[in-house]
């Protein structure tokens, strides 16, 4: 009788075991996909109290004349062509600045912004900031950014700052640097009269950055470098009322002053240098 107790118990436990687990299982929770993370970070950046009601319309760029220009656009776009996106941004908004697509006196809000160049409105926002500390746009709270209206007197308040830090610098190289030297730097001076002859400012504004800080780079000071970097790039920036000369023909102008300029150079004329970087600050593009 004990051992049939005991095959009853251990029948009774194998069925046990044998039978189904009925305890549902739990069902992990389901991540949103990264479409819609995208879509919920563009919605919260444009309830952050930025208004884009009443605001002037961003003119979009016409595809082949920008094109046949240098400046590259997609589908009426600037086209993104750097890793970081608000650095990207940074670089279009620079460039709209230059081209005078952004009116000075106007606001224009990081929504709307965002929404012209595809991008939620976070790396617009911190690239405009950016722009405001270099002078070129001022925070309106509660509606976006204003772009400074800038004058005549500024533009050559800066080509006076330009001359007194420049020039001195550029007479030193002109008397120490050997003329194979300058010879290196011509490629850049050429690459400046090819931006020119497209017609895009902002490319040309790249090119003649460019040169600048080549021929200032020979004195090896880096603050400098930076100091007058960013005074070039504010002396750039577009009038209210843009001259005439600012179109193509003001460009290349502007461009074989670089040519000349190292010519002057080479040759260690400090008189010519002299008149020459004054010039080229004053009727600066």
């Amino acid at each position: 009788m004990e051992q049939a107790r005991s095959r009853r118990a251990e029948g009774s436990t194998e069925a046990r075991a044998a039978a189904p687990r009925t305890q549902s299982a739990r069902v992990p929770h389901q991540l949103p996909s990264g479409d819609e993370v995208r879509e919920r970070a563009a919605a919260a950046d444009g309830t952050r109290g930025e208004h884009t009601h009443s605001e002037p319309p961003i003119p979009h760029p016409r595809v082949r004349e920008d094109v046949a220009a240098g400046c590259p656009v997609q589908d009426g776009r600037p086209v993104v062509q750097r890793a970081s996106v608000r650095g990207q941004v940074l670089d279009a908004l620079r460039a709209a600045l230059v081209r005078g697509e952004l009116t000075p006196g106007e606001v224009y809000s990081a929504p709307a912004l965002a929404e012209r160049f595809g991008v939620s409105a976070t790396p617009v926002r911190e690239a405009m900031q950016q722009l405001a500390l270099e002078g070129a746009v001022e925070v309106v709270p509660n509606r976006g950014f204003r772009v400074v209206v800038r004058g005549a007197r500024e533009l050559a308040e800066l080509a006076e700052i330009r001359a007194l830090i420049e020039i001195p610098v550029m007479l030193r190289l002109a008397r120490t640097v050997p003329a194979e030297r300058w010879a290196e730097l011509r490629p850049l001076a050429e690459a400046t009269v090819r931006a020119a002859s497209s017609g895009c400012r902002a490319t040309y504004a790249e090119s003649d950055r460019a040169f600048h800080r080549a021929v200032l780079a020979l004195a090896g000071n880096e603050q400098l470098l930076r100091i007058a970097d960013d005074l070039h790039r504010r002396a750039q920036w577009p009038l209210v009322e843009a001259p005439s000369s600012r179109g193509r023909a003001g460009l290349l102008a502007d461009a074989a002053e670089h040519t000349a300029l190292l010519d002057a150079l080479a040759a260690q004329d400090v008189t010519v240098v002299q008149s020459l970087v004054r010039e080229h600050f004053t009727g600066s593009s």
